[in-house]
């Protein structure tokens, strides 16, 4: 019986999962070898064609991820200080994955081969950069994760450990007890975990569906530093299930916003990809608690972002939507929005917001106060 030829695909990063450019040389190449390129995320990468050097490829590419230095590359260790990706069977003249290796009566053998340093690191690489001109491309020059923006440490497991095997009740207890760190573990035991918290996000009470949601944005966010790949896939997973109409969307939205709101630096990219879903009345709730809390850690990221679209949601006459939209527009400094702001002032209205894993009680005029102070901090500094 025959099967379908699979399609090539469009090339992506194996960290954050969006789909990376062709990768190019510098002008000046010096003593690259290898085109190379930069996903959104962080994660520098290099193609090998032949498949036959891909270890002088991981060199350059643990190099240049250093920004050049290669005293620091030849000092770090893998997982510990940086991760590393594989993409096979990758024709760099049309930059896809061709799952068959033949294209056009052609051998298909390259190699996108990927790094991404830790935090400190990153910074490190990207001082280095900066001070002593490395040939990187700017556009493939380190970056570092901005100042005071929060990435949680990478699990530190006993190697020696007995590995566990995730199940759904296990999960469960696991999450009424709230026990993160535990769920982690077993995250990195068994990916199945993943799974079974998204099944428990089906379920008709909107507070427990934001607490849910909020432990699992935790869990990636503290797995995804030694395993990010999973969690990518659950990204993708989480927008097909959201924008299925034949499906209930419970949660969908709300996982999506606190998986970016934990690791912002890895999944920031995915942040855009909200904003489609205030079109839907049952969505956009989840949307603006989504981007709040992205805000509350990277304000810069939603800044990017096209904002402005949801100013009118200020005079929207749902009292929760006009509370959620003034922490979200208070949180990145939206001077732009500042008289829309101030008229709220005086809107008495009591809401039960949501707020990371629970339901906070306030008002919009109180949200409204906070969201000018925020501004006006954000205009002193």
């Amino acid at each position: 019986m025959s099967t379908a030829k699979e399609q090539p695909l469009r090339p992506w990063c194996p960290f954050c999962g969006m789909s990376v450019g062709r990768p190019g040389y510098a002008q000046e190449r010096s003593m690259r070898e290898f085109p190379l390129g930069r996903c959104e995320c962080g994660a520098v990468y290099v193609s090998e064609t032949t498949g036959h050097n891909v270890g002088a490829a991981m060199v350059e590419c643990l190099v240049n991820a250093c920004g050049g230095n290669w005293d620091l590359a030849w000092d770090l260790l893998p997982e510990d200080d940086y991760l590393t990706g594989q993409l096979d069977n990758y024709d760099e003249v049309t930059h896809q994955v061709v799952p068959e290796r033949f294209l056009d009566g052609r051998a298909v053998r390259g190699v996108l081969f990927f790094v991404r340093l830790h935090r400190g690191l990153a910074e490190l690489a990207a001082h280095f950069a900066r001070a002593h001109g490395a040939g990187a491309q700017p556009e493939t020059a380190p970056r570092a994760v901005p100042a005071g923006a929060h990435v949680p440490p990478p699990p530190r497991l006993d190697p020696k450990r007995q590995k566990k095997r995730a199940d759904k009740a296990g999960v469960q207890r696991l999450v009424r007890a709230g026990d993160v760190e535990a769920l982690v573990a077993l995250y990195l035991d068994d990916h199945r975990t993943l799974h079974f918290l998204q099944r428990l996000l089906y379920t008709p009470e909107a507070g427990e569906r934001y607490k849910i949601a909020w432990i699992l944005g935790q869990v990636c966010g503290a797995g995804a530093s030694l395993d990010p790949g999973p969690v990518a896939d659950l990204l993708h997973r989480l927008f097909e299930s959201a924008s299925d109409s034949a499906s209930s969307s419970w949660g969908m939205v709300e996982a999506i916003g606190a998986i970016i709101a934990n690791r912002p630096d890895i999944y920031g990219a995915f942040a855009r990809h909200l904003f489609p879903y205030m079109g839907d009345p049952g969505t956009r709730e989840a949307v603006l608690w989504g981007l709040a809390e992205i805000a509350d850690k990277r304000p810069d990221t939603i800044r990017a972002l096209p904002f402005y679209s949801l100013f009118p949601v200020l005079a929207n006459k749902d009292p929760v939507l006009r509370a959620l939209a003034l922490r979200l527009l208070g949180r990145i400094g939206a001077r732009e929005a500042g008289l829309q702001i101030m008229g709220l002032t005086h809107d008495p209205t009591p809401v039960m917001v949501p707020d990371r894993g629970g339901l906070t009680a306030t008002t919009v005029a109180q949200l409204a106060e906070e969201a000018l102070q925020l501004i006006h901090q954000e205009e002193q500094s």
